[in-house]
């Protein structure tokens, strides 16, 4: 079964490598594994094991600092994922994907002090927390707008699949959010503070961090709603990268969020990810795909969009990429309850697409 599901998976997306884009002689062994960012309830982690999914991120521990966050309570936390076989890779801080009316800690994006000098040490105190308790990554976000969206549209089979078309945004585009008006040096500043003050905590403590790109990149020259999008481009993230340079700074890269910036993903996205995977910045994936380009895409099931994900995964492995793939944003089927039919049907594909890779010359 396993043979034939790998054998399908190749089939519907083996294709040439691009122009210029030369595989090595001998290929690299294949150190990336299926991994997961669910809740972690014991239910799921029982499930995941069955999937052989052995590797998460867990849910957040806490939205503040509190017991949950405490030494004892991460430790608790990846010993209890521990038990059902499974290895704690990640925990996400609680800067997430929100907008700024709904996050956690809104005065680090908002550059407002003296809130944010405390609750950058809350972040600090966290950051040693999981290092003690051996945790070695965490992920978060430096969002104002969080993940925006248009209406959905029907894709394969009447699924729902996200969707964002710039054209459709309307009156909502020129709306001010809670932030204001938010420039692009102002957005600047405010992660550049941010970093001079958590990358030298993880360095200290050997833990990485892994920031998630803006969902989606908005056009350069307005932003969206008031707010510059700085971290919704190629070059943008690049810049975060440059301001602290560390082995420990790096990238939650959402492979699908980043085809959302290009014109062409289908035949960009390759050597965005060596980019970044030759100077070890990606430290976790987000695997998903779309179709369409920036500004105009949907989010689509992972084998029916414009990226050639078996493609991806020869590049991943190429850069040496070691981390964990993960399944994101699956299409919403009618009667699939918290999308777990699609999460199954993704981890199957990833593992397949893996199979599919291991038996290549």
């Amino acid at each position: 079964m396993a043979a034939a599901a790998a054998e399908w998976a190749g089939a519907r997306h083996v294709a040439a490598a691009p122009a210029g884009t030369a595989r090595p002689a001998t290929p690299r062994p294949l150190l990336m594994k299926v991994g997961t960012q669910h809740d972690s309830g014991d239910e799921t982690l029982a499930v995941l094991a069955a999937f052989g999914v052995d590797h998460i991120c867990s849910a957040l521990p806490s939205p503040r600092l509190d017991e949950a966050w405490s030494v004892e309570g991460l430790t608790r936390l990846r010993e209890r994922i521990e038990s059902f076989g499974l290895k704690l890779d990640m925990v996400p801080l609680p800067m997430s994907s929100h907008d700024i009316a709904h996050a956690e800690y809104p005065s680090l994006m908002l550059g407002r002090s003296p809130d944010r000098d405390r609750d950058v040490e809350a972040i600090q105190r966290m950051i040693g927390n999981a290092a003690r308790a051996g945790i070695p990554a965490l992920k978060y976000n430096l969002s104002l707008l969080g993940v925006v969206r248009t209406e959905p549209t029907k894709g394969r089979g009447g699924a729902r699949y996200s969707t964002f078309s710039y054209a459709r945004t309307g009156a909502e585009a020129s709306t001010l959010t809670e932030a204001g008006p938010v420039s692009a040096d102002a957005c600047w500043e405010r992660i550049t503070w941010f970093l001079e003050r958590v990358v030298p905590v993880a360095e200290e403590h050997r833990v990485r961090l892994a920031c998630h790109p803006q969902d989606p990149g908005m056009p350069r020259e307005t932003g969206f709603r008031g707010v510059a999008t700085v971290l919704g481009s190629v070059d943008g993230l690049k810049r975060l990268l440059e301001i602290h340079s560390s082995p420990y700074h790096g990238l939650n890269f959402c492979q699908g969020t980043v085809a959302e910036m290009l014109e062409d993903p289908g035949r960009e996205i390759f050597d965005v990810i060596r980019y970044f995977g030759t100077r070890k910045k990606i430290f976790n994936v987000h695997f998903r795909n779309i179709q369409g380009r920036f500004l105009d895409f949907r989010e689509t099931f992972i084998d029916d969009g414009d990226v050639d994900m078996l493609q991806a995964l020869r590049v991943y492995r190429e850069v040496g990429y070691d981390g964990m793939l993960m399944p994101d944003h699956v299409p919403h089927i009618e009667g699939d309850e918290g999308g777990r039919q699609a999460f199954a049907f993704t981890f199957g594909y990833i593992k397949a697409l893996m199979r599919a890779l291991e038996t290549e010359a």
